[in-house]
């Protein structure tokens, strides 16, 4: 149990953190487009990826320095991609109508596409959930699987309280102006994630 709850703990400490992954949940939240299945979509993610550093994966990773690098350059250019994207709804402005009667301004097939591709193809991940989760959970010996289970569990909660927890925000951003700022803030982040891959390589 000791075990469950240190991974839960440091689960919630990594993941917590901002990203594109969470922007992105953040955003379908406040839309509410396809919350559940985008929230779905990172939980089972992380599922397999921490499954997979606890199984021994992460140390198998750090011996391929070619699949670190390729993982790399590929995420910085999703992330700065999806930060150009952001830039542009930034300064053109958007109307947006949240709740029941909101008009879906993106298809399951673009949500389910852009989930898989800022969460596999973000390097951050990897090394979240798979190096850094299992290599502690490696120090718990024979209770790494639930220290494993312990970070799963947090992955959960996190994913779903911010993707129908963000409906709570809504009344903040009924306005295109209030967007034009989240989306400012979102191609910023986006773009400084981008430059600490690239740094980084």
């Amino acid at each position: 149990m000791l075990s469950a709850l240190a991974g839960m703990a440091f689960g919630l400490s990594l993941i917590v953190a901002v990203g594109a992954q969470n922007i992105f949940v953040l955003r379908q939240g406040l839309r509410r487009e396809h919350v559940g299945l985008v929230a779905g979509i990172c939980v089972v993610s992380d599922f397999v990826l921490i499954t997979a550093g606890v199984g021994g994966l992460g140390s198998l990773i750090q011996s391929a320095p070619l699949v670190v690098e390729i993982a790399r350059w590929a995420g910085a250019v999703v992330v700065l991609a999806y930060g150009a994207m952001a830039g542009y709804r930034a300064v053109k402005g958007q109307r947006v109508v949240m709740g029941r009667h909101s008009v879906t301004h993106r298809t399951v097939r673009a949500a389910v596409a852009t989930t898989l591709a800022l969460t596999w193809l973000n390097p951050h991940v990897y090394l979240d959930t798979v190096v850094l989760v299992g290599g502690l959970a490696a120090a718990h010996g024979d209770d790494r699987w639930w220290f494993g289970l312990g970070a799963c569990v947090a992955s959960t909660i996190w994913f779903v309280a911010l993707g129908y927890g963000a409906r709570y925000l809504a009344p903040l951003l009924e306005k295109p102006g209030a967007w034009r700022v989240l989306d400012s803030v979102v191609a910023v982040t986006m773009v400084v994630v981008a430059a600490s891959l690239v740094a980084s390589a």
